[in-house]
């Protein structure tokens, strides 16, 4: 396999589509929600797109796709269970997917709980997860449940600790600020939080983050760990000892954190 290059494009207001490229210049988009940063990468760098990749049906990571997929001439991978025409290959839990031109290959896993029918593209030492594992956080419980949400992170938590992970959006600092209340305590947020401060400050993204980091700082990766099970209780008034209930009430919390 080619080296490849990772690259975060910036779109909308804090989203991130990723662009995988080899010393060729073959390239795959991951999550376009808006084509231009992708078109405009493409073009910059002499890149031929040859592959599109979405991890699920929201207007802000996919919405780009069909503008991509016409111009450049290439397949859509995208969910089995989310069914949108601008998927030309739908794929679920365990296919092996070779990219055409860039000879990398990813496997993919379903993880439900952001959406119904989300999955991740796991390989070359990268998970693209979309929005269901943040750096320090989790997507919002949109269309699943919360059993659903803790066996799709437990699923991703289970991979290499040098897995790096690319997700969709730049929710890092303010996710730390919610770990670091869940476990005040906690050095390696103390850690990672001054780390990514550095990088925003000099205009860097924060991502991407690896399995490593994600399990001493996400509070969601951690529903095991007394301090976060006693936070989770304090806030949920009752004595919460399944990791599930745990789970839950931190996001319940966070739902509602400023």
């Amino acid at each position: 396999m080619d080296k490849l290059t990772l690259s975060a494009l910036p779109a909308f207001r804090d989203n991130y589509i990723w662009l995988l490229a080899d010393a060729a210049g073959n390239a795959a988009a991951v999550d376009p929600g808006d084509a231009t940063p992708v078109n405009a990468a493409v073009d910059a760098r002499n890149l031929k797109l040859c592959a599109v990749l979405v991890t699920h049906h929201h207007a802000d990571h996919m919405g780009g796709a069909a503008e991509l997929a016409a111009r450049h001439g290439c397949p859509v991978f995208g969910p089995a269970r989310e069914a949108q025409d601008v998927v030309s290959v739908a794929l679920g839990e365990g296919v092996l997917v070779e990219l055409p031109g860039l000879k990398a290959r990813f496997r993919v896993l379903d993880i439900p709980g952001h959406t119904a029918g989300h999955i991740a593209f796991e390989g070359c030492g990268i998970i693209f997860c979309g929005d269901t594992l943040f750096s320090a956080g989790c997507g919002r419980l949109f269309e699943g449940t919360p059993e659903e949400m803790h066996g799709s992170l437990a699923k991703l938590a289970a991979l290499s600790p040098d897995m790096r992970i690319c997700c969709g959006h730049e929710y890092t600092l303010a996710n730390l600020r919610f770990a670091a209340t869940v476990e005040p305590d906690n050095r390696a947020i103390r850690r990672y939080t001054a780390e990514c401060e550095a990088k925003r400050a000099r205009g860097e993204a924060t991502l991407p983050s690896t399995l490593a980091i994600e399990r001493q700082v996400n509070p969601f990766l951690r529903c095991t760990e007394p301090a976060v099970m006693e936070a989770a209780s304090r806030q949920a008034g009752r004595v919460l000892t399944d990791p599930v209930d745990v789970f839950a009430a931190i996001r319940s919390w966070k739902d509602g954190f400023q």
